[in-house]
């Protein structure tokens, strides 16, 4: 087969933090897939047609993608930050599992990408310098009891926690009860991170402790750093620098 699909990460806003191999792929399909407000980042050109499509028909955008490369179209499915984190490769790869037996004959790759967990904590400084977890906070795929569990499990193994997904307006009690749960089972002053829209205009930062954080210091496009009982702050005349120390003593 001709076609081929590329699941590429466009990083978590700022067109330079995409990569030289995310772009090249770009440059070279014939067709881009994906949410519409990443699409939007996608310049258009000659001899691309553009594919925007709603949040919630990843599977229905994925099955687009590959019946457009089985007629030999160069399809570049479009995630933010890295496509294997929470985004659209396990989506296509879903529709290649379930599709016709002859999309697993594809050329399909992955393109990784910065994510917005590692941005944020770049600009912080190193919270995930030590060993750390990942936590979707969205109920929307998965039940919160599950969440729930994942939540405590991590806080009691002492892992430095990102969040993705924190606070959506249509469910804001999520977060408070991440907050609970938090409090329950670390101390008032574990540093915590709320780092909005890195790499964008609207970037905003700010480090606060688990005691005095609130649900309303995240949104939708924050995210959320909890670092573990080790995460230090320097204090100095610039931004102070949040990192965690790689050693651990026994």
């Amino acid at each position: 087969m001709s076609g081929w699909v590329r699941i590429a990460g466009l990083g978590p806003g700022d067109a330079a933090l995409v990569t030289p191999e995310v772009s090249d792929a770009l440059a070279k399909a014939t067709d881009v897939v994906g949410y519409i407000p990443y699409v939007a980042r996608v310049a258009e050109r000659a001899g691309l047609t553009l594919h925007a499509s709603d949040n919630r028909v990843e599977i229905d955008r994925s099955q687009h993608a590959l019946q457009m490369a089985a007629e030999g179209k160069r399809v570049v499915v479009v995630s933010s930050g890295d496509p294997g984190v929470f985004a659209m490769a396990s989506a296509v790869f879903e529709a290649v599992e379930n599709g016709p037996v002859v999309w697993r004959d594809l050329e399909i790759s992955v393109l990784p990408g910065i994510t917005a967990m590692l941005a944020a904590s770049a600009r912080a400084g190193a919270p995930l310098g030590h060993d750390f977890c990942t936590i979707n906070l969205s109920d929307n795929l998965k039940p919160w009891g599950l969440i729930e569990k994942r939540l405590r499990l991590a806080a009691q193994a002492d892992f430095a926690m990102a969040f993705y997904n924190p606070r959506s307006k249509s469910r804001p009690e999520g977060f408070v009860k991440t907050l609970e749960i938090l409090r329950e089972e670390c101390e008032p002053e574990r540093l915590i991170l709320f780092a909005r829209a890195v790499s964008t205009p609207d970037e905003a930062l700010n480090i606060s402790t688990l005691g005095e954080a609130t649900p309303e210091m995240a949104d939708m496009r924050t995210m959320v750093i909890v670092g573990s009982s080790r995460t230090r702050i320097i204090e100095r005349q610039g931004p102070p620098i949040l990192y965690t120390p790689r050693f651990t003593p026994e």
